[in-house]
């Protein structure tokens, strides 16, 4: 049967894995993931459209491999790192998509307002949305800051919320209450000054 060459760069990158999961020294693992950072950093910016985002990615990945490696029988390195960055990615953006429901589904139960209030925080559809969602909530107070975090990013419950922080929970139901309305008049005023 006819067989292909293997080329010798992926043979290097087999000696590398080989004696990265020997030695565990993350100088070696650098060394193999720097080969294919460029990969990594292609796919993570085509799926978030984010050159920062991307950045993020090329770093949590790397964390990740220190996990992963020794989970799996790896015959080709790069391949096996473009699955790993696809699904990683993938994972990222289901995540923001479950953060988005909670908003909408908070929202919704509570009856607040109408449904022109879900526009700014709930329709996050772009990277820059997004910052200024994350500037705004760095703005508020620590209390509503905390709550908020805990509730829509990190999806506890508001009895969860309470036990963690140490608040009643009607605190806390009033922390995410103002914390939103405030978010909701940052993002406003944001969107003001880009008008103008």
């Amino acid at each position: 049967m006819f067989r292909l060459k293997k080329n010798p760069e992926s043979k290097e990158d087999l000696q590398l894995l080989q004696e990265y999961r020997k030695q565990g020294d993350l100088d070696v693992l650098g060394q193999l993931f720097e080969r294919y950072m460029h990969l990594v950093y292609g796919v993570a910016l085509k799926h978030f459209s984010d050159r920062e985002l991307a950045k993020d990615a090329v770093n949590q990945i790397f964390e990740r491999l220190i996990v992963e490696i020794p989970k799996f029988e790896i015959q080709n390195f790069k391949s096996w790192l473009f699955v790993v960055t696809k699904n990683f990615c993938l994972m990222e953006i289901r995540k923001e998509k479950s953060h988005r429901n909670r908003f909408e589904k908070f929202s919704a139960d509570q009856n607040m307002e109408s449904a022109e209030f879900l526009h700014p925080i709930d329709e996050m559809t772009n990277s820059s949305l997004e910052d200024n969602l994350k500037h705004c909530i760095e703005r508020l107070k620590l209390e509503q800051r905390q709550c908020v975090v805990l509730f829509y990013y990190q999806e506890k419950g508001y009895k969860e919320i309470s036990e963690e922080l140490e608040f009643p929970e009607k605190k806390v139901k009033s922390y995410i209450q103002n914390g939103k309305r405030n978010l909701k008049i940052c993002l406003e005023q944001i969107e003001s000054k880009h008008e103008v």
